[in-house]
């Protein structure tokens, strides 16, 4: 089901031309992909909007689940997060080809951890502040791979994914 999903995305993506390169005022892609981290495979689905030629805006869903041994007893736990972020391109700066795009940027989320209730452990839900730093190769007009690096929140190793140029 999720292999056709994505198809089906790809699809639709590519029918529509847009230059390569990262977005323009104006423009939003969408991405969608694994994270990186020690409390299991986040998923997540994220959308960026160009609001100058060198700066996103975006927010970005993200879900996890995992099991964790606390005391002898194993718990499974969720982890659901909603952040917004902002990022600016290097590529005008640095006279980056257009079918990379390099950023870096900052990011506040709420992450909502669920753990039984019998659970001692120390993960709370709470708010997070964090940084990233990425890039992007595209490798038609509408579709390309997105690897990011961060920390200070929930993704802390990184994501990797899919963007798609809207």
């Amino acid at each position: 089901m999720r292999k056709q999903f994505l198809l089906i995305i790809l699809l639709i993506a590519t029918s529509t031309a847009f230059a390569q390169g990262p977005i323009s005022k104006g423009e939003s892609q969408l991405n969608v992909g694994v994270g990186l981290s020690s409390w299991g495979v986040p998923v997540y689905l994220g959308f960026d909007h160009g609001v100058h030629q060198d700066i996103t805006l975006g927010g970005e869903l993200s879900f996890r689940s995992y099991n964790d041994n606390w005391n002898g007893n194993k718990y499974d736990h969720s982890v659901i997060g909603i952040l917004g972020n902002a990022n600016y391109h290097f590529n005008t700066v640095l006279n980056i080809p257009s079918d990379w795009d390099f950023y870096a940027g900052l990011n506040l989320g709420f992450y909502n951890w669920s753990s039984p209730n019998d659970y001692d452990g120390s993960h709370n839900s709470g708010l997070g502040l964090g940084a990233q730093i990425g890039g992007r190769y595209y490798f038609s007009d509408n579709v390309g791979i997105n690897l990011e690096l961060g920390g200070g929140n929930a993704f802390s190793g990184g994501k990797f994914g899919l963007t798609i140029r809207l």
